[in-house]
């Protein structure tokens, strides 16, 4: 067995996980990691953080990004590995998604209190002084207040997609997002296929249309797969010819039972998973 592992799928306090990105690599020296993905969702703004603390303590960073796009009205997740985030039509992206999450908040709140919530921008802002304002910040606010009992009744009845207080985000395709990946110099991977509520068929169709844009690979091992959605996923990266990658798409506080590099306990990511998709981009 491998003894290096990796994680190539890990998020900051840059978009919506509770660990600033250098603490995240401390974090990630801790659990022995060799690699590790900084996949922050649609920003790249804790890259150089990051890589500053990687070179310092002597962890592989790769700079990525998750990006948020839309497919039979489901929201499906698109990663990119080893972006330049410098790009003008990727930072220009980045930046429109970034501008409209600022009034997003705004107009969030706006609903919440006219539904009688509690809750104001500043009270978030107190809250996580250094975190880019999500709504799993939304939604932590308003149980740690008593107003809701649960986060998962928060996102179900208040601000998840289709939900009252919810506002609907500018987004792209699967198959743009691979487009603008590959632009950028990056490679192009399926996050988590287990996530979505997708015929077999379905699935096998956006697969085939992202490959054809130029994806990469499948996020085939992940911390929510049973054994069986992993071989599932396995033989369906194989079936397209794509390459495997695996993360436990680690969130810090805010999914406190998965762990950096191991998940739910259930992960292994052997750093030849990683150098394949090293291999492939030195080719590119």
């Amino acid at each position: 067995m491998d003894t290096q592992i990796v994680d190539m799928h890990v998020h900051s306090s840059a978009s919506d996980g509770t660990f600033s990105p250098s603490a995240l690599l401390q974090e990630a020296k801790k659990a022995g990691l060799s690699a590790m993905a900084l996949t922050d969702h649609d920003t790249m703004d804790g890259i150089a953080q990051a890589a500053a603390c990687a070179k310092e303590i002597g962890i592989e960073l790769i700079a990525g990004v998750e990006f948020s796009t839309d497919y039979l009205e489901q929201e499906i997740h698109v990663l990119g590995y080893y972006l330049s985030e410098e790009y003008p039509k990727l930072k220009n992206k980045l930046e429109e998604f970034r501008d409209f999450r600022v009034t997003r908040n705004e107009r969030m709140v706006e609903r919440l209190t006219q539904e009688g919530f509690s809750i104001t921008m500043e009270q978030l802002k107190k809250r996580a002084p250094d975190s880019v304002i999500t709504r799993a910040h939304v939604a932590k606010h308003l149980v740690e207040t008593g107003q809701v009992a649960d986060i998962p009744t928060v996102f179900a009845k208040y601000i998840g997609e289709n939900c009252c207080c919810y506002i609907q985000r500018p987004k792209i395709t699967p198959v743009e997002a691979v487009r603008l990946i590959i632009e950028a110099g990056g490679l192009a991977v399926l996050a988590h296929p287990v996530l979505y509520k997708l015929t077999d068929a379905e699935l096998r169709q956006m697969i085939q249309e992202m490959k054809d844009a130029g994806m990469c690979g499948i996020e085939a091992i992940y911390s929510e797969n049973t054994p069986e959605d992993e071989a599932r996923f396995l033989a369906l990266a194989d079936s397209f010819g794509l390459l495997v990658s695996g993360g436990s798409d680690f969130h810090g506080t805010n999914k406190p039972d998965i762990r950096l590099g191991v998940g739910k306990g259930n992960l292994h990511i052997p750093y030849k998973l990683l150098q394949a998709f090293k291999d492939l981009h030195h080719k590119a």
